[in-house]
């Protein structure tokens, strides 16, 4: 069985989509759509820009959907029998198996964009990456520190990453450190991505969602808070939202997709970082891009 994945934030690259772009009149069509929606020219930024304007999560989650979704209609028949994206990805997954159209899900993007970057400048924080410990090690440290730090991202086996409060995430490095964490490091964000301090962005994004339509899909969703196979509309909504504040259960995601018979995972989408993540999850199924 074949499954399509859908990379998130962290992905994109200067000239990401031209090549697509320049393939055939349907994905040129499909991609000018994308300025309209947003109301500027995000091709251009895409195509030409510097890798600082990539990096503005207002230009970068809306670049790396649409480049992802362009991938997509490149494919024609899907082929597959199940989707899942990373964070960010979850949404082109969800236009891939026609939960979404491309309109409201690059709306729902932008809208998402907007409310994490409102959030993360309303109180500043941080994430940071801790390699070469256990998933509980990392929670059990992350609960005995004070503030708001917790676990965001389950990359895949002692590859997660923590976010909260600048101050308790420094502390719960340190404490990784001395716990025999082989790297623990902040990373280069100004905000908690996946953690409570979401929260005024999950109560605007939750607005948005609800007044979008939904449609019952044609493949199911292994979505990022349940970690499990999802078709009801209703239920996809509701874990849209809940993912603002909650971890991205990656590892866990994709042990459920071959538990349930994923056997080739195709990375949909700009980069190869989930390519590199299934290999470390189960070094045995097949890995490839979709181009």
């Amino acid at each position: 069985m074949k499954a399509l994945v859908f990379p998130g934030q962290g992905s994109q690259f200067v000239g990401m989509g031209k090549e697509l772009y320049d393939s055939r009149r349907e994905i040129k069509d499909l991609m000018d759509l994308a300025n309209d929606v947003l109301g500027f020219d995000i091709l251009s930024i895409m195509f030409n820009g510097t890798e600082e304007d990539l990096k503005k999560t207002s230009v970068t989650q809306p670049a790396i959907f649409i480049h992802s979704v362009a991938n997509v209609k490149a494919l024609g028949s899907l082929g597959a029998q199940m989707v899942a994206g990373h964070s960010l990805g979850e949404f082109a997954a969800l236009v891939a198996n026609g939960a979404l159209n491309f309109e409201d899900g690059l709306m729902l993007v932008s809208k998402r964009a907007a409310a994490m970057q409102a959030a993360c400048d309303a109180n500043p924080s941080s994430m940071a990456a801790i390699l070469g410990l256990d998933d509980d090690k990392v929670e059990e440290i992350c609960s005995k520190v004070d503030g708001v730090v917790v676990p965001a991202n389950y990359n895949c086996p002692k590859q997660l990453v923590i976010s909260g409060e600048t101050k308790a995430v420094e502390e719960a490095i340190e404490k990784m450190k001395a716990a025999g964490a082989r790297r623990a490091l902040l990373l280069p964000v100004n905000g908690a991505f996946h953690s409570p301090l979401m929260q005024p962005a999950q109560e605007e994004l939750s607005k948005a969602i609800h007044e979008t339509k939904f449609s019952k899909p044609l493949i199911p969703v292994y979505q990022n808070i349940t970690m499990t196979a999802v078709l009801d509309p209703d239920q996809i909504k509701e874990n849209l939202i809940k993912q603002l504040t909650g971890p991205v259960k990656w590892t866990q995601s994709v042990r459920n997709m071959i538990k349930d018979g994923a056997t080739h995972f195709v990375e949909v989408g700009p980069g190869k970082t989930l390519q590199g993540l299934i290999k470390k999850i189960d070094s045995t199924v097949d890995i490839s891009s979709a181009f």
